[in-house]
């Protein structure tokens, strides 16, 4: 079977109801799912999740990656001091 179910393809050897409920369980970002049915169960394969780019807030502002960056908010960024977070 192959078929696209909200925005999702998907591919493999199940029936239409079953990948309908496996799309609903997807991945935000997800657009292709690789389902092949085993005996009593499913191997499934979510790929191509859409890539998101990185966005840093320097000083209120939302500016995105540091290629985009004027001379001014680099040195900001390499002024500013880094804290360690907390492992859990």
């Amino acid at each position: 079977m192959r078929a696209v179910i909200d925005g999702i393809e998907i591919i493999g050897n199940i029936e239409l109801e079953e990948a309908e409920e496996y799309v609903k369980r997807a991945p935000k970002g997800c657009t292709r799912i690789k389902a092949q049915a085993d005996g009593h169960f499913v191997n499934l394969t979510y790929c191509d999740r859409v890539p998101f780019e990185r966005i840093a807030r320097i000083t209120g502002y939302l500016v995105g990656t540091e290629n985009r960056w004027n001379d001014a908010k680099r040195a900001e960024l390499h002024d500013r001091v880094k804290h360690a977070a907390p492992k859990f």
